[in-house]
C-alpha cells in the first residue's frame, strides 16, 4: 500500500468525522457561553436575536407565512415542469413559511412561541 492511498483514506476518514468533531466542540464550550450569559452582562448579538424574535412574532409576517404557504402550495401542485433546484427551493420557502406560521399562531393563541425545555442544570438565556 503506497502513501497516496493512506493519505486519501486518511482524508476520507477526516470528512466523514468532520461533523462529529463539529458537534463535540459546540458540546464543550455551549455550557461556557450559557454560563457567560447568565452573568447578567448579555453577549452582543441578544439585542438582534429579540428583535428578530418580534418580527417573526408579529403580524405582518403572519400574512407573510401566510401568502407564502398559498404560493408555494400553488407552485408544487400547479407548477407544471421544474427542475429539481427550483423544486427544492419552493419546499425550503414552504417550509420556511410554515415555521413562521406555526410561531405566530402559538403567540397569538398562548401568549408564548415555541419552548424548548432545558436539561436540568442549564440556565435559559433571556
Amino acid at each position: 500500500m503506497n502513501t497516496q492511498t493512506k493519505a486519501s483514506r486518511l482524508a476520507a476518514s477526516l470528512k466523514k468525522s468532520a461533523p462529529m468533531l463539529a458537534v463535540g466542540v459546540l458540546a464543550v464550550t455551549l455550557p461556557g457561553i450559557v454560563e457567560a450569559s447568565s452573568s447578567g452582562a448579555g453577549l452582543p448579538w441578544e439585542n438582534g436575536l429579540q428583535t428578530l424574535q418580534r418580527s417573526i412574532t408579529g403580524p405582518v409576517a403572519m400574512v407573510i407565512s401566510l401568502l407564502g404557504i398559498v404560493v408555494t402550495g400553488a407552485m408544487l401542485i400547479w407548477g407544471g415542469e421544474m427542475n429539481e433546484f427550483v423544486r427544492k427551493m419552493v419546499m425550503l420557502i414552504f417550509v420556511i413559511a410554515l415555521i413562521v406560521g406555526a410561531s405566530s399562531i402559538l403567540t397569538t393563541l398562548f401568549g408564548v412561541g415555541a419552548m424548548i425545555a432545558l436539561p436540568a442544570g442549564m440556565v435559559a438565556l433571556s
